[in-house]
């Protein structure tokens, strides 16, 4: 195989994993670094690090085929590679702030032993400027080294993270020559997709700017579902109207719920103020569905509160855990918020999730987990919808109903028709359906 068609991916977790195991799919050799050696190890056995629809398979299919490989010698993998990917899922604190500490232990590893003419291309989550630092850092530890440095943002997402990487609207690379753009464009002309060039610090800004939208439209729905149902109305039509509107389109996230998690929308809003700040410049709108945001994380408590008073004394169900139906990773997941907050206000918690990572789950003692949403609705006060997996349809809300304290459900990701459970003897409360105004007449 000659150089041009091997690739180091650096980085393995759930964007280093589909990067590394799509890019061996469609013909190149691949060999996938990390210092973790528990990932490398599971990897090599054909384990996708968390659960991806068809990742397994994939992994599998290629190294079988040997065209993918990991290992944990990082600074050997970059050797006899033009092409060097990052792809760390950058860390997020508490406060969503980026942890960037690992991408630059990696570039400190890798500089002495990058070949001439390699081209870094960072698809990890990073604050605009970073490519700028990378690249200074490797000229400092290896002036003589002739390479270049690129961002493509990833634009994956749980649970579609195959189909999104190998079919994607467009593709986003920055660069500061062409002769690097044409490199990068090269390394991605095998995925049928339209290209879009720029320079480095519009293409980071880019990744900042989608996120910074898409989290402003949730925190506009969800504004909008919280006034429905105290009027009365149906947030769900309202959003069926409002993409009717050609200048606002039917793509957009317009139905109210939950809030949005950390470590993905809000680190790149937490950049953006961050960014503000340092220039001395006020962030309105940002700052405004930040906050929104945080009100939304109430939803289930206020919710609550308005039938008991307090969620002081109440067992509480919880069905579903992980960030999202389709993956496995509770990391960040906003069913953890709502259980860390109704533990603080005194309540006792059960939970279910059909596919949980087993490992994380076991790092959270703060709630008894289930074995099945049944056992999770037995004399509970209140259940709570918080991951939309699909199997959630299908249950015997019968039987629920008949093992409940008292049948309350909050159906906080509105994938339930509420009237066959009012008439069932629920008290039923989606968001933005207008039924809490419903049951106050």
């Amino acid at each position: 195989m000659s150089k041009r068609n091997r690739i180091c991916v650096i980085g393995t977790w759930h964007l280093g994993s589909v990067v590394s195991a799509c890019l061996a799919d469609l013909g190149y050799t691949v060999v996938g670094a990390d210092q973790n050696n528990r990932s490398i190890e599971v990897l090599n056995k054909g384990i996708a690090p968390l659960f991806e629809p068809g990742l397994e398979e994939l992994i599998n299919r290629n190294i079988k085929a040997n065209r993918l490989s990991y290992t944990t010698h990082i600074a050997d993998a970059v050797k006899g590679c033009n092409h060097v990917l990052i792809t760390y899922d950058t860390p997020v604190s508490e406060n969503d702030e980026v942890d960037l500490s690992g991408i630059f232990a990696t570039v400190n590893e890798i500089a002495e032993h990058l070949e001439n003419n390699t081209v870094i291309t960072v698809s990890s989550q990073v604050p605009v400027g970073t490519c700028e630092q990378i690249k200074a850092m490797i000229q400092k530890l290896n002036p003589s080294l002739d390479f270049d440095i690129a961002y493509s943002p990833e634009n994956l997402r749980l649970g579609q993270a195959i189909e999104r990487f190998l079919h994607p609207e467009r593709i986003v690379i920055g660069a500061e020559n062409d002769t690097t753009l044409d490199k990068v464009e090269k390394l991605f002309s095998v995925i049928d997709a339209p290209i879009i060039r720029m320079n480095l610090k519009t293409a980071e800004m880019t990744k900042h700017a989608i996120n910074a939208f898409l989290a402003t439209s949730i925190s506009f729905a969800n504004e909008m579902g919280n006034l429905c149902d105290e009027v009365g109305a149906d947030a769900s039509r309202l959003a069926q109207a409002l993409a009717s509107d050609a200048r606002i389109g039917p793509h957009l996230p317009l139905s109210p719920g939950l809030a949005f998690g950390g470590g993905t929308l809000a680190r790149d809003l937490k950049i953006l103020q961050d960014l503000g700040d340092r220039l001395n410049y006020q962030t309105w709108l940002i700052d405004g569905v930040v906050q929104v945001n945080e009100q939304q994380k109430k939803l289930v408590i206020r919710k609550l509160e308005k039938i008991y008073g307090s969620v002081g004394k109440l067992t509480v169900g919880v069905l579903g855990l992980a960030y999202k139906a389709g993956t496995s990773t509770l990391r960040r997941s906003t069913a953890l918020e709502i259980i860390g907050r109704l533990v603080y206000g005194g309540a006792t918690v059960k939970a279910y999730d059909p596919k949980a990572d087993a490992e994380e789950v076991r790092a959270h003692r703060e709630f008894e987990f289930c074995d099945d949403p049944y056992q999770t609705a037995k004399n509970s006060d209140a259940l709570v919808i918080a991951t939309d997996w699909p199997e959630f349809r299908e249950l015997d809300f019968d039987l629920i109903k008949s093992v409940m304290k008292k049948p309350v459900l909050i159906d906080a990701k509105n994938m339930l028709d509420g009237r066959p459970l009012l008439a069932k003897g629920f008290l039923y409360s989606g968001v933005g359906t207008g039924m809490d105004y419903a049951a106050r007449k």
